[in-house]
């Protein structure tokens, strides 16, 4: 009998958002698409986890409590420069989402369009992030 293959580990994936009904949302599409996810509520608890665990990909909000999602994504791209970072957001629109990509996130969306557009841009985020790495 040949021996089983192991599967390739799932790509893990952070979701930071202040509102508990999107971070439910978002997890359960991404695991649903096969991605390992774990949900926090603040910047504070996404730095505590990207200090502690790998990911693959950061989905993170800019409007949240004790550190913003700016903040958040500047400390980000010093600590963990290749970390892909998709920013969504539900309030803030326009130059400040431009703002989100001049610090460094690789794409951006708003939370009206994220649930049907989600998947597919973290497909298309993590094949490129997997392109570039060696």
């Amino acid at each position: 009998m040949p021996p089983h293959k192991k599967s390739p580990p799932k790509p893990r994936i952070l979701v930071a958002d202040d509102e508990s009904q999107v971070v439910k949302l978002f997890a359960r599409k991404l695991r649903m698409a096969g991605y390992e996810v774990l949900g926090v509520s603040s910047g504070n608890a996404a730095m505590s986890a990207l200090r502690s665990v790998t990911f693959d990909l950061l989905i993170l909000d800019l409007d949240m409590p004790d550190i913003d999602g700016f903040d958040v994504l500047k400390t980000i791209r010093t600590e963990m420069p290749d970390l892909p970072v998709l920013v969504v957001s539900g309030y803030i629109q326009g130059a400040l989402l431009e703002a989100a990509t001049c610090l460094g996130a690789v794409a951006t969306l708003s939370k009206v369009t994220a649930p049907e557009s989600l998947v597919d841009t973290v497909r298309e985020l993590l094949a490129l992030s997997e392109a570039k790495s060696p």
